[in-house]
């Protein structure tokens, strides 16, 4: 919950301009509901998608203050962050309705950004794997193979961002991460392994410009989600750069 129409302006500018040329990733900001039309204005032509924070379990109807997934499809976003641990935390969002969120995404024909993670407490009582797991299978048991046509089709990401991690500066070792990200493939590979071997899966936990080129290089780590360091043209930049040159070892 971080800008404002002048911050947001300047912030996104940067980013056109800093990012301008970079290939071989994938970039996106993913914005409060109030600046998906900026952020459409600003990032279309661009080699930037645009995507909100989360979306409402429900299609339409009596549900005050929520935003739906056809709602945001209408500023053209190209994903939408769901699951994310603030959202568990804060809102009290189960496991079954994030698994909705990925469905209602699908159904608006939005790529899901669908995050996973275990507390610190779960990690060190060594149930950060069944923690992960359950998360996961909300979603990945509830999908039709319909849907699950539909979410290899849109690219559907997930992203591992331990609780402890984030925004605290402290960041699960690469071998950690590299870890927790294998077993999430390995879990999607249950259910369909295409799937799993194209799945793009995201680290977020207090990747900065410093660390992301280590944590890029784990075999199963796809790229970032980045929180705090988004907010600085300069430091996202050098995070996009590092996620290009692994892509560049690994083509």
């Amino acid at each position: 919950m971080h800008g404002n129409l002048a911050k947001n302006q300047a912030l996104l500018t940067s980013l056109i301009a800093n990012l301008h040329g970079l290939q071989r990733v994938d970039v996106a900001i993913c914005v409060p509901f109030p600046y998906l039309y900026q952020a459409q204005l600003l990032l279309t032509g661009t080699n930037i998608y645009w995507g909100a924070q989360n979306v409402s379990q429900f299609e339409e109807g009596a549900f005050t203050g929520s935003i739906s997934a056809q709602m945001i499809a209408d500023f053209n976003c190209r994903f939408a962050i769901i699951g994310h641990s603030e959202r568990r935390a804060l809102s009290h969002e189960s496991y079954t309705s994030a698994a909705n969120r990925f469905m209602q995404l699908l159904k608006a024909r939005v790529t899901p950004v669908f995050c996973v993670g275990e507390t610190y407490a779960e990690r060190e009582a060594g149930s950060a794997e069944a923690i992960v797991g359950k998360q996961m299978h909300a979603v990945l048991d509830d999908m039709g193979e319909e849907w699950l046509a539909q979410a290899i089709e849109l690219e559907a990401v997930f992203s591992y961002e331990p609780v402890w991690a984030i925004g605290t500066g402290k960041n699960a070792t690469p071998g950690q991460a590299q870890d927790m990200h294998a077993f999430i493939r390995s879990l999607i590979a249950e259910r369909d392994p295409d799937f799993a071997a194209r799945a793009r899966i995201l680290y977020g936990g207090s990747v900065n410009a410093s660390n992301a080129a280590e944590i890029f290089s784990m075999p199963d780590i796809d790229g970032g989600l980045i929180g705090r360091c988004s907010l600085d043209a300069e430091g996202f930049r050098q995070i996009c750069e590092a996620a290009a040159q692994q892509a560049e070892v690994l083509a």
